[in-house]
């Protein structure tokens, strides 16, 4: 069998019905398997945002220089720990997405494997 040959049987049987889009990564999001995480990840997130709008209110509040200088701090602290766990939870689905495609590379090949010998 040469490469002629693997090529249009790979042609032949990809279906595009299987990518991953947008609209399935945003299901995949909000499915029962990640709702512990979305509902830890809302917390932390929603907790560490209340803190850094007080945060910003202080700071226009005072007028000590020092605590001025503190406030700024958190607020950045806190920003950037908000920024972390969205990009903790992106990598987790994107984590997710990749098994996904390793298995479909896997059912791919026996696929192959059993039209090549079946020809």
């Amino acid at each position: 069998m040469d490469e002629e040959q693997i090529r249009k049987i790979l042609e032949d049987n990809y279906e595009d019905s299987k990518e991953d889009t947008v609209l399935s990564i945003m299901k995949q999001l909000y499915g029962k398997r990640m709702h512990s995480s979305l509902i830890i990840h809302a917390v932390y997130c929603s907790f560490f945002f209340a803190l850094a709008i007080v945060c910003s209110i202080l700071f226009f509040k005072t007028d000590q220089l020092q605590f001025q200088i503190m406030y700024a701090a958190l607020f950045v602290c806190c920003i950037q720990f908000v920024t972390h766990m969205k990009t903790v939870y992106w990598q987790t689905l994107h984590r997710n997405g990749t098994k996904r495609e390793i298995k479909r590379l896997e059912l791919r090949i026996a696929e192959l494997n059993e039209t090549v010998k079946n020809k």
